[in-house]
């Protein structure tokens, strides 16, 4: 998309906020006292966005499939909203996945 990459590591700043994003959520979800059903299902797709977040490179489908699973994982546990809504605005940040 022909973003600028500001950082001083030259990182792209869009993996920064993914990874901020995803760890802070990850940490909310670690201390959040509750099990449901469907947690097991958040934590691995929160370590598969970090890991594709690491790679520097990730794959647009990818990230969109993960964070629907997350979303749909979590999405009733109101304590993870804000976590969850900063995770979903670090996705949007790569843009739409190409058509093809």
């Amino acid at each position: 998309m022909g973003q600028e990459r500001l950082t001083g590591s030259g990182e792209d700043p869009r993996v920064t906020e993914l990874r901020t994003a995803v760890s802070r959520l990850r940490r909310e979800l670690a201390g959040h006292p509750a099990e449901f059903p469907d947690r097991g299902i958040a934590e691995d797709e929160l370590a598969a966005l970090d890991s594709m977040a690491v790679s520097g490179r990730p794959e647009i489908p990818r990230l969109r499939r993960s964070l629907l699973l997350v979303a749909g994982a979590i999405g009733s546990v109101s304590a993870l909203a804000p976590g969850l809504r900063e995770v979903r605005m670090a996705v949007d940040l790569f843009g739409e996945p190409p058509r093809g």
